[in-house]
């Protein structure tokens, strides 16, 4: 045998003998595996990789030592792994807008939604104000008519327009989220969101994105206590008397933060669990632009 013939033999020998080492030569790359580590629950499908890359080891033609094979071992364990997992964004434990304040009165009596929706639409960039507002909201004409005793027999429906007089010169009373939502389309064209009757989780959610909410409730944030009930047409409506309109600026674990046109106090602190058993008594209404 020639010497080049005895040198070839013992490279092939030491080849066979390191391979060996490897236990499988491949390293799967799939990202299947690394998405099952931590699944949250998303809208947003987790794209499962269709890749299946190998990872190989090259043999060159000049011999290998150990220390050689092991480096190369050590890289290709070490090469990171790409993920083509979709993930969105965790929910946000808190948020805070700042909103500037702006008082209802003395212009406004009855007038906290849409006083409230001036806050929000200037927080929007919206160059208007309170009184622009109120004469622009849809109003229900029909006058109040009293019983003898001073109860209310009839009157108009605040999911058509605003009841009464707002200046509270005469009664006034209240306007609904659907007035509203017409309006912030007047001046936000199509860009109107309505989030009467979602889970409260969800308007947080479209506050946590920096939106401010107007939001129903009563004027101590408490259960209602002063219902009252007349004609409208045929239908009869109830509904309470301490009703009352804020913009929803913040939260967090435990709070909500409101801007109060009323109080004249912003970014007042209430009670997140208090809070939204006013606003559920007030039929869940809110009212934002996106």
């Amino acid at each position: 045998m020639s010497v080049k013939g005895g040198l070839f033999l013992k490279r092939l020998c030491l080849v066979a003998f390191l391979l060996p080492m490897f236990g499988c030569s491949h390293f799967n790359a799939n990202t299947e595996s690394v998405s099952n580590i931590e699944r949250t629950e998303s809208r947003v499908p987790i794209r499962k990789s269709s890749e299946n890359k190998s990872l190989t080891v090259p043999i060159s033609n000049k011999s290998n030592t150990i220390t050689d094979v092991k480096e190369q071992l050590i890289n290709v364990k070490n090469k990171p792994i790409k993920s083509n997992s979709v993930s969105t964004p965790p929910k946000k434990n808190s948020a805070m807008l700042n909103v500037v304040l702006i008082k209802q009165n003395p212009e406004l009596r009855y007038g906290c939604e849409v006083t409230s929706l001036a806050m929000v639409l200037n927080y929007a960039g919206v160059k208007t104000n309170k009184m622009e507002l109120y004469r622009s909201i849809q109003k229900d004409p029909d006058p109040i008519i009293r019983s003898t005793k001073g109860d209310i027999l009839r009157w108009g429906n605040p999911a058509d327009g605003f009841v009464g007089d707002m200046t509270g010169r005469r009664a006034g009373y209240a306007v609904f989220d659907k007035p509203m939502i017409a309006l912030i389309n007047q001046k936000l064209p199509g860009r109107a969101v309505n989030l009467t009757n979602q889970p409260f989780d969800k308007v947080l959610e479209h506050l946590a994105a920096g939106f401010p909410v107007v939001v129903w409730t009563t004027g101590d944030y408490r259960l209602p206590d002063r219902w009252e009930g007349w004609y409208h047409g045929k239908q009869y409506i109830k509904t309470p008397l301490d009703l009352h309109a804020v913009v929803l600026v913040g939260f967090d674990a435990n709070y909500v933060y409101l801007n109060d046109p009323l109080s004249g106090r912003k970014q007042v602190r209430v009670g997140k669990t208090q809070f939204i058993s006013s606003w559920k008594a007030l039929q869940s209404r809110a009212v934002s632009y996106k």
